[in-house]
C-alpha cells in the first residue's frame, strides 16, 4: 500500500497479559552452618543457595557438608517422595541462641528474610533443623519449646508473602498430653496467621535412622500437585503412602487420629499393606474457613494468580476502561480455578464475583493512581465465602482481607 510522504503506521505493541499459572511446588528448606564451618571469608548471617532438581544435584556439591544434616536429609527424603524443584538457603549461626533470638529476621537471619522476600517461586517452607532443639516444662504446664519463636516469625513471613505455607516438625521427644498442650500454645500465639501452617506427628524412621517428617511431608505436597496438574494444590495432601521410610517413631492407633486433627496435629501412622501414610490434611487454624489445607492453599494460590495477572496495571492510567479489563481477567481466571474443581458452585460464576467498579474506586483513589478490586469466592472443602481484596498502583500490588 502506497502511502503519502510523511505519514507513517506505528503497529500496535500487543501486550501480554498472562504471567502464567502459579506453581505450589516448589520448596525452600533453611538450613544452618554452624561456626567452624562456615565458607572461607564469610561471617555470621551469610548464607549458602543452592538450587536442586534432583537429590543428584546436592551430592555433586562438595559445599553441602557445610550444612547441617538434618537439612541433607530433608532434601533426600522431598525428592524421594515427589519433589521436583528445592532450594537450600543455609545460613551462618554462632551457636543454637540465634535460632532462639527474640526476633531471628532481624539478627542473624534478616539476610535470609530479604532474600525469602523477593522470590516469587517457593511455596513451601520447612526448617528439619529446628526440630531437634530443646523442650523444657514451666511452671501452670506450659510447654516450652526453644523453636517457638522461629515457627510464628515463619508463619508471619508465610502470611505476609500470601503464597507460602509452612511445614512444622513436631519437637524431638514431644508425645501425649505435652503434645497436645503445646501444639495448643502455638494456636493460639499465632493466631489467624496459624493457617498459613500446617504441623506434623510423629517423627519417622528408615531403620535405625530418626528424623523429623518435614521433608518428606514437602515431597508429597509436591507429588500431589504433580500428579494433577496445574491445579494440584485443590487436592489434600493425605492418605498417601510416605517414602524412603520403614516406621513411626510412635505407632499411632487409628482412633488416636480425630484427637490429634482436633489439636491440628496431622498424623502419621502404618497401615497394613500400605505402609506408612500420612493420614490428615489439617491446617494449625482454629478458624473454620481455613481448617483444612487445601482451602487455604486454593486461595492463597488464586490471590497469588492475580496479584500477578495484575502487576501491568500499576502503570495504567485509571478510567472505567480499565476497570472492566481488570475484571474481566480476574473473572477469567476464576472461571479457570472453578473449571478446575477448585471453586464451589453448580456452573461458573456461581459462587463468586468481581467487583472493580466506580463504588470501589472514588475520586480519592483515582487521584491516587490506584485501582481496587474486590473478589468474593468459595474454595472447596470450606463452606464459607472468602473476600480477597486488591490494591493496584503505585508500583505494587497489595493484597488482603484473607
Amino acid at each position: 500500500m502506497a502511502l503519502r510522504p510523511g505519514i507513517t503506521i506505528q503497529h500496535a505493541r500487543e501486550v501480554s497479559r498472562d504471567s502464567g499459572l502459579v506453581r505450589g511446588d516448589v520448596a525452600a528448606f533453611l538450613g544452618v552452618v554452624p561456626a567452624g564451618r562456615w565458607p572461607y571469608g564469610s561471617a555470621r548471617g551469610d548464607f549458602i543457595e543452592l538450587r536442586l532438581t534432583s537429590y543428584a544435584d546436592l551430592l555433586r556439591e562438595p559445599i553441602r557438608m557445610l550444612i547441617d544434616a538434618e537439612t541433607r536429609r530433608a532434601i533426600r527424603l522431598f525428592f524421594e517422595n515427589g519433589g521436583e524443584l528445592a532450594f537450600v538457603l543455609a545460613t551462618n549461626i554462632a551457636d543454637e541462641r540465634d535460632l532462639q533470638a527474640e526476633n531471628p529476621f532481624e539478627d542473624a537471619f534478616s539476610a535470609l528474610l530479604y532474600r525469602l522476600r523477593e522470590d516469587q517461586e517457593v511455596a513451601l517452607l520447612a526448617m528439619p533443623s529446628l526440630a531437634w532443639l530443646p523442650v523444657r516444662q514451666e511452671r501452670g504446664g506450659v510447654v516450652a519449646y526453644a523453636g517457638d519463636v522461629m515457627i510464628q516469625r515463619l508463619l508471619e513471613h508465610c502470611a505476609e508473602m500470601t503464597h507460602r505455607f509452612l511445614i512444622v516438625d513436631a519437637p524431638r521427644g514431644l508425645h501425649g498430653e505435652d503434645l497436645a498442650r503445646w501444639a495448643s500454645q502455638v494456636r493460639a500465639a499465632a493466631g489467624p496467621k496459624a493457617s498459613f501452617g500446617a504441623l506434623y506427628y510423629p517423627w519417622l524412621r528408615a531403620g535405625d535412622e530418626l528424623f523429623p517428617p518435614s521433608g518428606a511431608m514437602a515431597g508429597i505436597y509436591a507429588r500431589v500437585e504433580k500428579e494433577r496438574r496445574p491445579f494440584g494444590m485443590g487436592w489434600p495432601p493425605a492418605n498417601e503412602v510416605v517414602r524412603g521410610v520403614t516406621h513411626p517413631e510412635v505407632e499411632l492407633r487409628f482412633s488416636e487420629t480425630g484427637r490429634l486433627a482436633e489439636l491440628g496435629i496431622n498424623p502419621i501412622l502404618t497401615q497394613p499393606s500400605r505402609g506408612v501414610v500420612v493420614w490428615g490434611a489439617r491446617t494449625m487454624s482454629t478458624d473454620p474457613r481455613w481448617l483444612h489445607i487445601n482451602a487455604r492453599r486454593i486461595v492463597c494460590a488464586i490471590a497469588e494468580q492475580l496479584r500477578r495477572d495484575s502487576e501491568w496495571v500499576v502503570f495504567e492510567n485509571q478510567r472505567p476502561g480499565l476497570w472492566a479489563m481488570v475484571e474481566r481477567i480476574v473473572r477469567s481466571r476464576l472461571d479457570q480455578a472453578w473449571g478446575a474443581g477448585l471453586l464451589t458452585g453448580d456452573r461458573a460464576g456461581l459462587e463468586y464475583d468481581v467487583k472493580c467498579d466506580a463504588e470501589l474506586n472514588p475520586l480519592e483513589v483515582r487521584n491516587a493512581g490506584l485501582v481496587n478490586v474486590k473478589v468474593v469466592l468459595r474454595p472447596i472443602s470450606t463452606t464459607e465465602h472468602i473476600v480477597v481484596e486488591m490494591r493496584l498502583g503505585q508500583g505494587d500490588v497489595e493484597m488482603g482481607g484473607f
